[in-house]
C-alpha cells in the first residue's frame, strides 16, 4: 500500500505563498505533473482544490478530495475524511497509481504514507509560507536518482528528482 508524493519545491522547499504556488511552470505542469498523473488516481486537499482554474476537478483522473467536513461535497470527486479512509481506500485499489499532490497540510500529514516522491526542484529561492518537507534533511528518505536535464522557463531553471524512501 502507497501512493507517490509529487511536488514543485524551491530552494528552501517552500511550495506556495498565501495560498496560491510560487511560479507558474507550464513546462513542468505538462511535462512532469500531468506525464505522471494523467489516467491516475491525485490526492489532494480540499483547500488546494481552491487553487484550480474554476475549481475544476483534474480531468482524465481519479480526483480524491480530504477534507474534515462531513457535509462538503464536490460533484465527481471521491471525498475523504480522514487518514484511515484513504489507507482503506488505497488498500482497496491495489492497481491504482496514485498521487499525493497537497497542499502543506495534506503533504505533512500523509507522506509517511509514500514510498516514492518526485519533486520538481527549482533553482531559486521565493518567498514562501508553505512547505513541502526537505526529503534530502529526512533521514527516511533518499535521492533516487535526478534528470540530468536542466529546463528553463521563466527566466528559472529546475529539474526532476525523484526520492524513496529507505527500507
Amino acid at each position: 500500500m502507497s501512493m507517490t508524493a509529487i511536488a514543485a519545491v524551491d530552494s528552501n522547499w517552500g511550495i506556495g505563498y498565501k495560498g496560491d504556488l510560487l511560479i507558474s511552470l507550464p513546462e513542468d505542469q505538462k511535462g512532469v505533473f500531468r506525464k505522471y498523473t494523467a489516467g491516475n488516481t491525485v490526492v489532494f486537499g480540499r483547500k488546494t482544490l481552491l487553487t484550480f482554474p474554476g475549481e475544476r476537478l483534474l480531468p482524465k483522473r481519479v480526483n480524491i478530495i480530504l477534507t474534515r467536513n462531513h457535509d462538503y461535497t464536490k460533484e465527481g470527486a471521491v471525498i475523504l475524511h480522514d487518514r484511515e479512509e484513504l489507507q482503506d481506500y488505497i488498500a482497496s485499489h491495489p492497481d491504482e497509481k496514485i498521487f499525493l499532490i497537497g497542499g502543506e497540510t495534506v503533504y505533512k500529514s500523509m507522506l509517511d504514507l509514500c514510498d516514492e516522491a518526485i519533486i520538481t526542484n527549482i533553482h531559486k529561492e521565493f518567498t514562501a509560507d508553505a512547505f513541502f518537507p526537505n526529503l534530502d534533511e529526512n533521514p527516511e528518505w533518499e535521492l533516487d536518482h535526478e534528470e540530468e536535464d536542466i529546463m528553463s522557463e521563466a527566466g528559472v531553471e529546475f529539474n526532476v528528482r525523484f526520492y524513496k524512501r529507505k527500507n
